[in-house]
């Protein structure tokens, strides 16, 4: 396994964030976590990439341990994350951010006298080809709209070329044109990445769960199955409030 998580525990002011007895990823494996809201999901992710430490457990990525790691030494060991709210730079073009993105040496001598070579700015155009973004990529990014904000992020994360990505929540905020094709742009992805993404909507989720779905609830996996058996699992229609499995189709 890529990726094994073991009694992996995190409280907040006394209130038990995450209580996860145990999560595995393959590697080249895309995984879809869903669940209500303070179910502990966004928490997990900031755990593996080091932003928020646990009280207790074990991750290891690699076969290495990596908890208590900082984010610095998670990103090297080739763990990117996205999270939910697009973070790019709003006064800099599209090729700008993704060039500061790209992963090279960052040292102050190399800054100084940074040169990009035609081997790079092709990697940055290969990369915003896959991602949409060619016809913006001189555009500032504060004028793109929210998807391709989002499709900016989720480049810059690409560009990092990560081992595993982790995806906040890619599809808030989107058109349904938007959202099918931030789909098909994560299933293309998969095949290059393990990727681990969060997400509400269970149409975005349907498209994209070929393999398998976890369900968390108050920091606890429920269950994993397919999106199937998932969807059609009474404990998770319960855990949404009761809704219908119609109705589940808009979260």
């Amino acid at each position: 396994m890529l990726l094994n998580v073991n009694n992996l525990s995190v409280s907040f002011g006394g209130v038990h964030a995450l209580n996860l007895d145990h999560f595995s990823l393959r590697d080249k494996e895309l995984r879809v976590i869903i669940g209500p809201n303070g179910a502990g999901k966004s928490t997990f992710l900031d755990i593996i990439c080091g932003k928020t430490k646990a009280d207790k457990g074990e991750i290891t990525f690699n076969g290495k341990p990596i908890l208590g790691k900082t984010e610095v030494k998670i990103a090297e060991a080739g763990i990117g994350r996205k999270f939910q709210k697009p973070s790019v730079f709003p006064g800099l073009t599209v090729y700008d951010n993704l060039l500061l993105a790209a992963k090279m040496k960052k040292d102050i001598f190399s800054s100084l006298f940074f040169k990009a070579t035609p081997a790079l700015a092709e990697r940055i155009h290969a990369v915003a080809t896959k991602l949409s973004l060619t016809t913006a990529m001189y555009k500032m990014a504060g004028d793109l709209s929210h998807g391709q904000k989002q499709w900016l992020e989720i480049a810059i994360v690409v560009l990092q070329d990560p081992t595993l990505m982790l995806i906040d929540e890619p599809a808030a905020g989107m058109s349904d044109e938007e959202t099918e094709k931030t789909g098909a742009l994560l299933l293309e992805l998969s095949k290059a990445h393990s990727i681990i993404v969060i997400e509400h909507d269970m149409k975005f989720v349907e498209q994209i769960a070929n393999e398998l779905v976890t369900v968390l609830v108050r920091g606890k996996r429920l269950m994993e199955g397919t999106f199937a058996e998932v969807k059609n699992d009474q404990r998770v229609i319960d855990c949404y409030l009761g809704r219908t499995n119609a109705q589940l189709e808009t979260l």
